[in-house]
């Protein structure tokens, strides 16, 4: 019998009014086998600044409070090491898969420990595949700075996997469990194939997390890969002639509620801004011929020049006051979905948008009025494909929009080459 197990050596997590405890923080010995978790004291202690998490020992040359050197307390973490690894093989001999306490038992006797460990030290013995999955989000999401709607599409992951299977674990996630996970996605929750794809891409990230934190011994994702036929997501944006029938369109008395937003899309529509950035903008982010701005989704420092349009409207609301010193009147960004589309039919941006997309080997394709379709990224979208087919360079328009290689955006430079080739057809109607 072989009884794979991790063992990992960290610093306790200890808060004291709210705040991480850096200095002489215990070292605890965490022993993960079978779906089970143990942790041990080791006696010693250090601080955060003195110890190595990647090598999981006290860095070369420190000592703590006692004046234990590095060298005393890496020997000894050592030993704990090859102790337990022994106990392990021990248990393998007579092909018995220890409990938690048989193996505290087993350790402590080693030591020459008779003594309980303290009740506080004491992990549950099983920690469940949902217990888990919520401390990947703890931390993923605290290390990464998660948005609110990264967190929701974790949480439709895994309400996902509950519905599939409640009492799921790493070991059953075989290539058989993780090919009915994708039928499940499929034939029970009526997923499109790129959904799906995206749904296995959020479970393989658990699933190397919970790899490199010694709970996943099972490797079998590491090989999936499900044949998903998709096509490539159609790009809405706003023609010329749509933008223009979209800016001058006389919105009626009763639906003046539309005026701001509108505003709101434009200003995206001819900067390049996402929501969330043009919702974040600040008055100080605002000088003489351009803006400066720290996008909220990748943190990049952008300049963007402004140009008569986006001045326009700038200027409409320089002495409106908003709250948070904000530039623009921004309302919540599904209001704001729900009012474009609203407006958009008014103004008849009707043009039929067929879609096509598979579930399974079924190709569906799906024609809706743009109108339906239009959501406030459609505004970068347009700046985008507007540029593009003006003529302006890619890097340059990169530079305005973040984008960091040219795979983001071939598919806008596909549809300026196409905007372009129909321009020159014009030519032949002489």
């Amino acid at each position: 019998m072989n009884i794979k197990r991790n063992i990992i050596f960290s610093l306790e997590n200890r808060k004291k009014n709210s705040q991480a405890i850096v200095e002489n923080v215990p070292i605890r010995m965490r022993v993960i086998y079978n779906g089970q978790r143990i942790e041990f004291t080791t006696g010693y202690r250090i601080d955060v600044a003195k110890w190595d998490a990647d090598k999981q020992r006290v860095k070369n040359g420190c000592t703590n409070k006692l004046k234990q050197t590095s060298a005393e307390i890496n020997a000894d973490l050592l030993k704990y090491y090859a102790d337990i690894q022994d106990i392990f093989k021990e248990f393998e001999v007579t092909d018995v898969i220890p409990t938690t306490e048989q193996l505290k038992t087993a350790l402590n006797n080693r030591l020459n420990k008779n003594v309980p460990q303290e009740p506080e030290q004491q992990e549950a013995p099983t920690i469940s595949f949902r217990d888990i999955f919520d401390e990947f989000v703890r931390e993923c999401g605290s290390q990464n700075n998660w948005t609110d709607s990264t967190y929701e599409k974790f949480a439709a992951t895994k309400r996902h996997l509950e519905n599939f299977d409640a009492n799921l674990t790493f070991e059953a996630l075989n290539e058989n469990k993780l090919t009915e996970y994708v039928n499940f996605l499929r034939d029970k929750k009526n997923l499109r194939n790129s959904t799906i794809g995206k749904q296995m891409g959020f479970l393989k990230w658990f699933l190397r997390w919970g790899k490199k934190k010694g709970y996943n011994n099972n490797i079998a994702f590491e090989t999936f890969a499900p044949k998903l036929k998709t096509t490539q997501k159609k790009v809405i944006f706003l023609t010329w002639a749509e933008l223009t029938a979209l800016r001058e369109y006389q919105i009626p008395e009763t639906k003046k509620y539309l005026d701001r937003v509108r505003d709101v899309f434009l200003f995206q529509c001819f900067t390049g801004l996402r929501y969330s950035d043009v919702f974040n903008l600040r008055r100080s982010d605002v000088k003489k011929n351009h803006i400066e701005v720290t996008t909220v989704k990748t943190a990049d420092s952008l300049i963007i020049e402004l140009n008569n349009h986006s001045k326009t409207i700038l200027d409409k609301y320089k002495d409106v006051h908003f709250e948070h010193d904000k530039v623009l009147p921004v309302i919540t960004n599904q209001k704001m979905n729900d009012y474009l589309k609203e407006l958009a039919e008014l103004a008849e941006i009707n043009e039929p948008v067929r879609e096509t997309y598979y579930r399974g080997n079924q190709r569906i394709d799906e024609i809706t009025p743009k109108y339906a379709l239009l959501g406030t990224h459609a505004g970068r979208r347009t700046f985008i494909c507007n540029a593009l087919s003006l003529g302006i360079p890619a890097q340059v328009v990169m530079k305005w929009t973040g984008h960091s290689d040219y795979k983001a955006m071939k598919p806008y430079i596909d549809i300026a080459d196409d905007i372009r080739a129909n321009a020159m057809d014009k030519f032949n109607q002489l």
